[in-house]
């Protein structure tokens, strides 16, 4: 499937706040993530206490170590919603 990609004004602000060594990971994930979001090496799943809330099925990607990226399906539109640490998945 051809995704189109957006991103929400709280996903491009954590992105700003990341240090530089986790932006560059987050670069090289992307390039990843735009040719398939479910890449095996992303290791994309589902987090279900999100998607209850948000009643829409949310979805995480690996970065690095504790760096993940969460976002949402929409059609053929791919929605990034937040990056960061595991707390980006409440508590």
């Amino acid at each position: 499937m051809k995704y189109r990609f957006r991103s929400a004004k709280s996903f491009r602000r954590a992105l700003a706040g990341l240090n530089s060594q986790q932006k560059r990971a987050a670069k090289a994930a992307f390039r990843i993530f735009k040719q398939n979001p479910f890449d095996p090496r992303l290791k994309t799943h589902k987090i279900h206490k999100l998607s209850a809330a948000h009643g829409k099925t949310i979805y995480s990607v690996s970065i690095e170590a504790n760096l993940r990226a969460v976002f949402y399906l929409e059609g053929d539109t791919v929605w990034s919603v937040d990056i960061g640490t595991h707390d980006i998945y409440g508590s």
